[in-house]
């Protein structure tokens, strides 16, 4: 990229504190050299994306870049799960970039996916030209109206002047108050006509003032009730991990002695192996964290949305509750439960003000004793045990591949999983016990997402192990993906739990719907089609299958002795292994299921 460099000063920091390089102003220069200009301004490092007409102004200067890494993704699908991959790795903003009409279309499922999960990525999409926009041109999608309710904000770029500014502010919102997904589209004949830059441009937000210090009127409520009720719970949503208040958590958590659940999303904000930790609450939690959950007396809610696949009927969730919700997002706050005691802020600031709270409390001669509470959660922990039967057939259990991969693996590696059974036993049978080692699609239930996410996450943590675990159904959708990762040098690991069925369907259709399997037989056992090593192998990765559980041990260990390439384990287990426990949809959380037909038995003084 040329341009005049010469009206220069000092490097500067924009607003959000990203290192922003030297202070410019008035350079000459097109659209596209101040888009490429603005991104490495703001920090970025990489970019996942696919050229096509109407972005490619924006291709030409990037090929000069020497501080941005594109990486060419084979679907644009692919580009959005990776910019989230690398996002929840990192704690950085993930970018990806695709051309107009069915290049941005196919950024909805990601942005949407991101917009559930709070993570934040940038998209930037090109549009036809602005004298164009509305006459259904060759490629054109209106992707800023189609995107607007998945999005924390959007941008539909008018002038080259605007984009510095523009670009600064997609990343502040991106990055700050509750994490999301912004996109930013920009007509072909803005990236290719003249225009002057400008760095560090001036944000213009009116209106947009994350409230992260809480009330500390609510704050000492919140310590009294803790210190006062007998049987509380911590619910910790993944707000806690977007906010880096994990060491905070424990802190509080210890202080208190009160028992913690960590949703699906926020699976390692606690560490499993801490014995005040019951595991996650929900549709397929164990016995003890539901348990909890429904006969607390206080909730302590944070960073968390009281999502259904939690609370199961929202009527008869945790009924005799007092509830803290304390979220960044003051939209959440009542949005299914009302809170009785309602904290809008950053997660970190809430709970260090919180243990202010306690301590103070403390101090002044409160106590608390959860003796009889902890009793009874022991019980039930001890009662209700996650496991699972062996296949009566003899085939491989793949609760048992999923369980020796996390203990021979460790807690040092980055899990990433698709959605569906595997996901489930995932998130049950691997110890968490560091934060930001989970990723999968939590609120969108995303099938796909498990390769181009580790393959993001795998970019921006390169000397971390990255196993994407993976179903057969979901491995299909984005594996091309891996021929990007052979090709870039990007060597995850891949986990097939190929039980030759869309499995979660396959439960469901075993449990309410009589057995009767519509639909669901893919053909990977039957047929071996797709032939997952040969697949590997034409992707340009190592192919390995293992069918049996004398050999799971082996090859876990093969797989993780090969580090120059991209690796693909098919796992060829039973076909009607189920996740258990299970609360069936739209049911109470008092009808979990530990087993198919049995219920947990809880006495009635267990209150």
């Amino acid at each position: 990229m040329t341009t005049n460099l010469n009206r220069q000063s000092k490097p500067t920091t924009n607003p959000y504190g990203h290192n922003t390089g030297p202070t410019v102003t008035d350079v000459p220069m097109t659209g596209a050299q101040a888009l490429i200009r603005s991104l490495e301004a703001v920090g970025v490092e990489v970019i996942f994306g696919i050229p096509g007409g109407a972005i490619l102004p924006a291709y030409d200067p990037l090929f000069d870049s020497t501080a941005l890494r594109h990486i060419l993704v084979r679907h644009e699908q692919g580009a959005g799960h990776a910019a989230e991959g690398y996002a929840q790795a990192t704690g950085k903003v993930g970018v990806c970039m695709a051309t107009s009409g069915p290049g941005a279309t196919n950024l909805v499922t990601p942005i949407a996916d991101a917009y559930m999960d709070s993570v934040p990525i940038v998209a930037i999409t090109g549009q036809v030209a602005t004298a164009a926009i509305g006459t259904d041109a060759f490629q054109e999608a209106d992707i800023h109206g189609i995107t607007m309710p998945i999005t924390k904000h959007n941008f539909l770029v008018s002038s080259g002047e605007e984009l510095p500014r523009i670009i600064a502010e997609a990343f502040h919102l991106a990055s700050t108050g509750r994490p999301g997904p912004v996109l930013v589209d920009i007509p072909k004949d803005v990236l290719t006509s003249q225009t002057t830059f400008s760095w560090p441009p001036t944000l213009d937000l009116p209106g947009y003032r994350p409230t992260l210090n809480p009330h500390g009127k609510q704050i000492r409520e919140a310590a009294r009730l803790m210190l006062s009720s007998r049987r509380p719970v911590l619910y910790v949503g993944g707000g806690v991990l977007k906010a880096r208040a994990t060491a905070q958590l424990r802190r509080l958590a210890e202080l208190t002695g009160i028992p913690v659940v960590t949703t699906l999303m926020a699976r390692g904000a606690f560490p499993d192996s801490h014995p005040q930790h019951l595991g996650m609450p929900g549709m397929h939690g164990t016995v003890a964290a539901v348990y909890a959950l429904q006969k607390a007396d206080l909730l302590v809610a944070l960073g968390t949305r009281f999502d259904d696949r939690v609370t199961g009927k929202l009527s008869s969730f945790a009924p005799d509750a007092t509830v803290v919700h304390a979220d960044i997002d003051p939209a959440e706050i009542g949005k299914n439960r009302q809170a009785d005691v309602p904290i809008v802020g950053d997660a970190r600031q809430v709970i260090t003000e919180l243990i202010n709270a306690v301590e103070a409390e403390l101090a002044a001669g409160k106590t608390t004793d959860l003796t009889g509470w902890w009793q009874q959660l022991n019980d039930i922990r001890r009662r209700y045990p996650l496991g699972w039967e062996e296949p009566a057939d003899g085939t491989l259990a793949p609760q048992y591949v999923i369980k020796r991969l996390g203990e021979i693996v460790g807690t040092d590696a980055i899990y990433v999983a698709g959605v569906g059974q595997h996901q489930m036993w995932a998130s049950q049978f691997i110890t968490y016990d560091k934060p930001y080692t989970w990723i999968n699609s939590g609120g969108l239930g995303t099938m796909g997402f498990a390769v181009p996410a580790a393959m993001g996450a795998k970019v921006g943590r390169p000397d971390t192990t990255v196993w994407a675990i993976d179903g057969d159904g979901c491995f299909q959708m984005t594996n091309q993906e891996l021929a990007t990762c052979a090709l870039e040098g990007i060597p995850i690991k891949v986990a097939v739990i190929n039980n030759g069925n869309l499995g979660m369907v396959r439960q469901w259709q075993t449990l309410f719907y009589d057995e009767r399997y519509s639909q669901t037989d893919l053909g990977t056992h039957k047929h071996r089609i797709p032939d997952f090593v040969k697949l590997a192998e034409a992707l340009g990765c190592v192919g390995m299958r293992c069918e049996n559980a004398s050999e799971v041990d082996r090859t876990i260990e093969a797989a993780q002795a090969i580090d120059d390439r991209p690796v693909v384990v098919d796992f060829v287990v039973g076909k009607d292994a189920m996740v258990w426990p299970m609360v069936p949809a739209g049911t109470s959380n008092d009808e979990i299921m530990f087993a198919r037909g049995v219920r947990p038995i809880f006495d009635e003084d267990d209150v």
